[in-house]
């Protein structure tokens, strides 16, 4: 199954027997708490808040958010909500994390510890799915979050996070543009080189369950007129699922140049992790936030 928006996204998760249950780190943040309580309002979460009680309260209050008291633990301190939050998923008491009012360094901390965290010996990397105006299908773009320059090893379990996440989702078999400048290999450019291995890692099996080409360029990934007239062939040119990028910098760029230039949606979170952690930005929207929520709620159902 390949989706093709975000509104299927969300008929998909409305369909499941039971809502999911998302520990929110630090709740005390309206934005998060409306994103929330729009989740909850579609039957797709049921919330467990971490954080200051009073303010909590408050909130829930103003937007009409009803949480049972059980649900809803006064830890005032960010850094101590965090690690509350990844505690109660070791407790069974959740299924995926939510970040609230804190910064990403504080939930991450104790999320990556190595005794006590989330961990899952490979590395934890940015997943997001963009919805563009004119692509005919969800895009995935991977890492613009997480990973700053990752190697050519770290690139390699970026894709195996990436096609488990898929595939807990219905897919099978995607394809990954492993992205540069050019289509040909150059020493000079290690974007081109390390795409190029990528796909030679694929071809002998040592990259599963998936299609990787590389190196593509961007347009010749997303537009199979554009591939044609440069004489690219490819399953994955014009019909790529997901975009692996060589560093965050692309990532970043490119992520924002979706949904500011292009007015495209997003929602997106960390993967590689026994269970999602939703990471939104300061500037994210409240329908980010929903969405980010949905797709969370996708994937802890896909992998039970």
């Amino acid at each position: 199954m390949v989706l093709k928006n975000f509104d299927q996204l969300v008929e998909k998760v409305k369909s499941f027997p039971e809502a999911k249950r998302v520990v929110v780190a630090a709740a005390g943040d309206e934005h998060t708490l409306e994103a929330i309580a729009h989740a909850v309002g579609e039957g797709i979460v049921k919330p467990v808040l971490v954080g200051d009680k009073g303010k909590i309260d408050e909130i829930c209050k103003k937007i009409g958010l009803d949480v049972p008291a059980e649900d809803i633990y006064d830890v005032p301190d960010a850094d101590e909500a965090a690690r509350k939050a990844v505690a109660l998923i070791h407790e069974g008491k959740g299924d995926f994390i939510m970040k609230g009012k804190l910064e990403t360094a504080q939930i991450l901390k104790p999320v990556v510890n190595k005794e006590t965290g989330l961990g899952t010996g490979r590395v934890m990397s940015h997943f997001v799915f963009d919805e563009l105006p004119y692509y005919h299908k969800l895009l995935v773009t991977t890492d613009g979050g997480m990973m700053t320059y990752p190697t050519l090893e770290q690139k390699k379990q970026i894709i195996e996070n990436t096609v488990e996440t898929l595939k807990a989702l219905g897919y099978e078999n995607p394809k990954i543009a492993a992205v540069a400048a050019v289509e040909k290999v150059n020493p000079k450019m290690p974007e081109t080189v390390e795409a190029d291995e990528l796909k030679q890692m694929n071809q002998r099996g040592e990259i599963k369950d998936c299609i990787v080409e590389g190196p593509i360029s961007l347009d010749i990934a997303l537009d199979k007129e554009i591939a044609d007239i440069k004489g690219f062939n490819s399953p994955v040119a014009g019909d790529a699922d997901v975009i692996l990028v060589p560093n965050i910098q692309v990532g970043n760029i490119l992520g924002k140049s979706i949904t500011v230039i292009a007015r495209g949606n997003m929602a997106g979170f960390i993967v590689g992790s026994q269970v999602p952690i939703v990471l939104t930005s300061r500037g994210s929207s409240a329908k980010e936030k929903f969405l980010s929520l949905v797709l969370a709620a996708a994937v802890s159902e896909g992998k039970k």
